[in-house]
């Protein structure tokens, strides 16, 4: 079966490849994201009015996949071009969505972003045919498929830009493991991309499921926001293949918002995500936070909004770069925040390749609790496996090489790896929490960009002082 599915994918691509519309990776993923989409969406609708009797789906008729797409010799060619053009996709960007029903804001807000770049109607109806083969509410097929899917978003990884979106599955599963969400909390991801950090939560949620009716509870409890269509879309599949009828997720750039809009209704217990970092963002959207917390570096504005939303006692489990570790300004007033009003009590620092080849910046996992100052930081020094000297597209981080670190989480020692560090240290080096591992030798230690700028900056500067005393030697002479 996995095969059969494998090759049915690869197939695709295939068949893709002929169509002169597509171009790229990122352009064939987005295609396919739709398709499989309205497949996924229409075979649960199928399930649903099974089940329920009175359920009426807010996909209008003509638009379920089966009355379009299911019949292998149904519309073809220019007439399946011009079906998806000028009526499927105009129709369901306008879908009506003023009673409120969420399944159907779901589908509006998937078809407003994203297209149909396809200029074959037969290379089109071929893709259709193909993905005809799968029956998504056979359980087996949809787990496989699962798998499948998981490798799509991986691809995009090398897709152009559109890598940023995806975080290696080990890393979304040690922190979700770590952080450790409960069935009867909300969970938020507001910066989800394709839905990682969701669909971990989901599948640890699972395991604690009782009876049926929690099932609602945590469909409920996970949310997740995102701003760009693409991931959007991804994200919204991603869920709906792992067992959620109606995925909680916000299409919205979070940052767009006044910081006071969010009020006590909105904040929640439990926090994982990997916002985006190196980007600047939108025109004027830093206006929406405190004077002394404005910035454009997303990375930074995303965690005063993290540290916001959370409620007193709430955990978080995120990714940060190293310049947001250190920095003087506004950078240095925001780890002040972090530091007095959450505990932030644990540091993973990760090795530069982690998200190859998307980007090589050196990433760290922080992990906090708000509601009570810092008192000290562990850190935690992750190295590359044994004859590796980077991680790459082919070779990527594994979840088992998280073990040592689950076993030194719950009885902490120093060791050559691990290490920590007084709040008192901290707050006398302008809270600068980009600390590297004491343990390790001058000529071991591999530099972070960050350090490297200041080592550069120092050697200037002596330069300088050097060049200032030689001057006035020669003036006084």
């Amino acid at each position: 079966m996995s095969v059969n599915i494998s090759g049915m994918m690869k197939t695709i691509r295939n068949i893709m490849r002929e169509d002169t519309g597509l171009n790229g990776d990122a352009q064939r993923i987005e295609q396919l994201g739709w398709m499989i989409f309205l497949k996924v969406l229409s075979d649960k609708e199928k399930e649903l009015e099974l089940i329920n009797d009175n359920y009426v789906s807010p996909l209008p008729k003509e638009y379920h996949w089966d009355a379009w797409a299911g019949d292998a010799e149904g519309i073809t060619g220019d007439e399946l071009l011009n079906f998806v053009d000028r009526k499927l996709f105009p129709d369901l960007r306008s879908l009506d969505v003023s009673t409120g029903n969420r399944r159907a804001l779901v589908i509006r807000d998937v078809f407003e972003g994203n297209h149909n770049y396809m200029k074959s109607g037969i290379n089109l109806r071929r893709v259709l045919n193909k993905l005809n083969e799968l029956n998504f509410n056979i359980a087996e097929e949809r787990h496989l498929f699962g798998e499948i899917y998981e490798g799509i978003l991986k691809e995009l990884q090398s897709a152009g830009k559109s890598g940023e979106f995806y975080t290696p599955r080990a890393v979304t599963q040690f922190i979700t493991d770590m952080v450790n969400p409960k069935l009867n909390e909300k969970i938020l991801d507001p910066a989800c991309g394709t839905g990682g950090f969701l669909t971990c939560t989901i599948e640890h949620l699972k395991k604690q499921l009782k009876k049926g009716s929690q099932r609602d509870v945590l469909q409920e409890n996970v949310a997740g926001w995102e701003y760009k269509p693409l991931p959007f879309l991804l994200a919204t599949t991603n869920l709906i293949l792992h067992d959620i009828e109606v995925p909680n997720l916000r299409y919205d750039d979070t940052l767009s918002r006044p910081l006071t809009e969010y009020k006590q209704k909105d904040r929640v217990e439990v926090i994982v995500a990997n916002p985006p970092f190196g980007g600047v963002v939108s025109s004027g959207f830093e206006k929406n936070f405190p004077q002394n917390f404005r910035t454009k570096e997303s990375a930074d504005l995303f965690l005063v909004l993290m540290i916001h939303l959370l409620k007193d006692g709430g955990r978080a489990g995120i990714v940060l770069p190293d310049g947001s570790l250190t920095g003087d300004g506004v950078k240095q007033r925001i780890r002040e925040h972090l530091l007095t009003t959450c505990n932030l009590h644990t540091i993973i620092r990760l090795p530069n390749s982690v998200f190859q080849p998307y980007a090589s910046v050196a990433t760290n996992l922080l992990f906090f609790t708000k509601g009570a100052p810092t008192k000290e930081i562990w850190y935690y020094e992750h190295r590359l496996p044994e004859g590796m000297k980077a991680y790459s597209k082919t070779k990527t981080i594994q979840v088992n090489e998280f073990e040592p670190i689950k076993d030194w989480w719950y009885k902490r020692a120093e060791s050559d790896v691990a290490w920590k560090v007084p709040i008192d240290k901290i707050k006398a080096d302008g809270y600068n929490i980009d600390i590297k591992n004491p343990h390790v030798k001058e000529e071991e230690h591999t530099y972070t960009s960050t350090e490297l700028l200041e080592l550069l900056h120092s050697s200037f500067r002596k330069s300088d002082e050097l060049l200032d005393k030689l001057k006035k030697e020669l003036i006084k002479g």
